[in-house]
């Protein structure tokens, strides 16, 4: 949740296709129950963010997440269409980091 008390992550799955959000909502709920957990599902991309790595057909979706203690905090969801996690999107999950360890 931000400062502003929007939460992104959510807003952001609902604008999925629900078989999508299904599919994404089962692999976190897996990372979530089952860590830690490694490739090809969870990767570690440093800074304490991990990304969690959904592939849907020809769709792959990714959601970057950390730990705040022992919770599961989702910082930010996107359709990924480059090979590299895009910087953009990472400085995101690194700004909204820094804001929730602040709180």
């Amino acid at each position: 949740m931000t400062d502003a008390g929007s939460e992104p992550v959510r807003e952001w799955l609902k604008g999925l296709p629900a078989i999508e959000r299904k599919v994404v909502g089962e692999d976190i709920k897996t990372v979530q129950l089952g860590g830690p957990l490694g490739m090809p599902l969870v990767r570690n991309l440093g800074d304490s963010i991990w990304e969690v790595r959904i592939k849907r057909g020809n769709r792959v979706v990714r959601v970057l997440s950390a730990l705040d203690r022992s919770i599961m905090v989702l910082l930010h969801g996107f359709i990924k269409k480059q090979q590299a996690t895009p910087k953009p999107d990472l400085d995101l999950a690194k700004e909204r980091l820094k804001q929730l360890k602040w709180r």
